[in-house]
């Protein structure tokens, strides 16, 4: 499961929505919203990230939080470590190989050091 669809899953379940409910109203099928909550899709595009967010009513920094989820929710990445230090190489391939083994703690952990120093805050 991606960020984002963790958080459209929290907001469907909060108000009793149901997939089917949701898709129709969006006009896409359970099928893609569905694969889109588990990581099996893509994050979605601007446009139905806008509708999702208006079939929400949700405004602001809701609105905010789902874009930001949505740029850290795609499941299938590409990491190009051409012209960087052998360790980031060396790092990306192991998380690459590793990362199914990780108990959630240890991804919580690495991702907040990650961002502590790159100098973000958590969620960034």
């Amino acid at each position: 499961m991606t960020p984002l669809g963790a958080k459209l899953r929290s907001l469907r379940e909060e108000r009793g929505i149901s997939l089917k409910e949701m898709a129709a109203a969006l006009n896409v099928s359970s099928a893609y919203l569905s694969a889109l909550e588990h990581g099996r899709r893509g994050r979605p595009t601007g446009f139905m990230l806008h509708r999702i967010i208006t079939f929400f009513n949700v405004i602001w920094d809701d609105a905010e939080e789902l874009q930001r989820l949505a740029e850290l929710s795609d499941p299938k990445i590409t990491i190009d470590t051409g012209g960087m230090a052998p360790e980031a190489t060396e790092l990306t391939n192991r998380l690459a190989r590793d990362i199914a083994r990780l108990e959630v703690e240890d991804l919580v952990f690495l991702r907040n050091e990650l961002v502590r120093r790159a100098g973000r805050k958590p969620g960034s």
